[in-house]
């Protein structure tokens, strides 16, 4: 049966009104001093601001300061963009103190033939026109319309908050390389504002006039077109692989997916889906790893990632540029606040209960940052007041007392975006939320809120195992250990299948394949895991 997850929480997502996002960074530095009325950072790594640059066309290695930086991630990225469209993609990396994993050859020429593909069948190619034209017609393959057999598709729809789109994209593209499918990326939500163009050459946005399925944006878990349901309905079935197929399915992969819907996790399922020209894709989740339980899957899949949970690290650092605007907004604040901090700590706050501002909450920020010794203890206690922010109190507590180090150690407190709720669809609410997860992936240890997809992207952007500050089981209780450290940089896949596919009979999913294992964060959600 598919684990239905608990009343007003949505893969991550809490619907009442008084959740917070906050972001605090913490720059520590030795031999720091005070001065007027904030506490100034020490100079113990100070980076230069310049790059060197051949004219218009950057060199593959960089340097920033003293240190050089490879531009291309190892051959993830693509050269020969045009930087000035999108100044992130080769500049990213000059932030960052950590490289990040290398990818394997092998994903680098996969995902050189991606490109070609996302080239030769996207919008405004004629193979591209000749599968619109199958598409509206609902004729099905075999018919009398000429579509390019190499040309399928698969339609990314992007719903809900910032964070719940990126892992919609990032779900998507996998699945996309594994099935050497073009991935088309819904252009609402600010989709196509928010981010630069991941392929050269082309699109990966959907063009929005002239797409036959006009009502694709509102499929649900009771379109008829669905997976799930044209199974029920026997519209589709298993054991008739070698029937004609339907034009366009609907792949429901949603929180509130049916066990006919998790099918699509199956070898079976798969060998179904792989003749339908167009799949549109629906998730509120990061479903890759339902992907390692898929034996077809398996071989490709440790092919492209030997570690298998940098997925995601890949992936995001592939897809995911901030534009021009969110990339002035990212780089401005590190250089102002974060540039020259010994140490950085990211911490990643939200609230799902309901108040706004919880005594407990800051109670358990300070015991996880303390005991995992990311900030120092204080000399004398500090009280929480009720009505205090967590920026603001933090910020208090390591001004109005002295760390227990002794050492001249000083702890300058920043939080880079105000804004207390999350506004589904504000552009200038989504561009600030996109920066404060980048700011957030730049840091050098993270602490994240259980349940949260915004530090799920900050973690796999940065190549993080963060401390995950458990949930507590009611909002009186500081849990105790307050938190713990990630078994990996993997995101939760929070509303995984409970089904085995090959005994065809519910199971543990998380006890299936090594790769696959339980979060520490959400008991029954599924995360990937490397095991040498």
């Amino acid at each position: 049966m598919a684990r239905q997850l608990p009343s007003g929480m949505m893969s991550g997502m809490g619907k009442t009104p008084c959740w917070m996002f906050i972001r605090i960074f913490t720059a520590s530095a030795q031999n720091q001093t005070v001065s007027g009325t904030s506490l100034q950072r020490g100079s113990a790594m100070v980076f230069g601001a310049q790059s060197i640059t051949n004219g218009n066309n950057p060199t593959e290695f960089r340097t920033r300061g003293d240190r050089s930086y490879d531009k291309l991630l190892g051959g993830l990225l693509a050269d020969g963009f045009d930087e000035r469209s999108c100044h992130s993609r080769y500049q990213s990396a000059m932030y960052r103190r950590r490289p990040g994993r290398q990818p394997s050859a092998y994903l680098v020429s996969k995902l050189r033939q991606q490109e070609a593909l996302q080239r030769r069948c996207g919008p405004g190619t004629v193979a591209y026109s000749n599968a619109l034209e199958q598409l509206r017609s609902g004729c099905r393959s075999g018919g009398d319309i000429i579509a390019s057999p190499e040309c399928k598709y698969l339609v990314s729809i992007s719903c809900r908050g910032l964070g719940n789109r990126i892992l919609d994209a990032a779900s998507a593209f996998p699945y996309a390389l594994l099935t050497e499918r073009v991935l088309l990326v819904d252009p609402s939500n600010e989709m196509g504002e928010l981010f630069c163009e991941p392929f050269p050459g082309t699109t990966w946005l959907l063009p929005s006039s002239g797409f036959p399925l006009a009502s694709y944006t509102k499929f649900s878990i009771s379109t008829a077109e669905s997976y799930g349901n044209m199974l029920r309905n026997k519209v589709l079935r298993t054991d008739d692989v070698a029937g004609t197929p339907p034009v366009f399915s609907y792949v429901h992969l949603d929180h509130d997916a049916t066990e006919q819907d998790r099918f699509f996790f199956c070898d079976d399922d798969q060998r179904v889906l792989r003749n339908i020209p167009w799949l549109v894709m629906r998730t509120d989740c990061y479903i890759v790893r339902g992907l390692f339980l898929v034996t077809g899957f398996q071989e490709e899949l440790g092919s492209l990632f030997p570690e298998p949970d940098t997925v995601f690290h890949h992936v995001g650092r592939y897809l995911f540029h901030p534009n021009n605007h969110v990339w002035g907004l990212v780089t401005r604040y590190y250089d102002a606040y974060l540039a020259t901090a010994q140490q950085r700590v990211g911490i990643q706050v939200r609230v799902f209960g309901t108040q706004p501002n919880s005594p407990e909450l800051l109670e358990q920020i300070t015991k996880c940052t303390q005991k995992e010794r990311l900030l120092p203890e204080l000399l004398t206690a500090a009280e929480a007041e009720p009505l205090s922010w967590y920026y603001e109190k933090l910020k208090g507590m390591y001004w109005e007392h002295a760390a227990a180090t002794g050492d001249g150690e000083a702890v300058s407190v920043h939080q880079p975006s105000h804004e207390e709720f999350q506004r589904f669809g504000a552009k200038s609410h989504d561009a600030k939320a996109w920066a404060t997860i980048y700011l957030l992936s730049l840091t050098d240890a993270l602490v994240t809120t259980a349940w949260s997809t915004f530090g799920y992207v900050a973690q796999w952007l940065g190549g993080l195992r963060p401390r995950v500050m458990y949930r507590p089981d009611n909002d009186t209780h500081v849990p105790d250990p307050p938190c713990g450290r990630d078994v990996s940089m993997d995101p939760c896949f929070h509303a995984p299948a409970l089904y085995e596919c090959r005994l065809k009979r519910g199971a543990d999913t998380g006890k299936i394949v090594p790769q696959v294992q339980h979060c520490i964060d959400m008991t029954w959600g599924l995360k990937i895991v490397h095991r040498s």
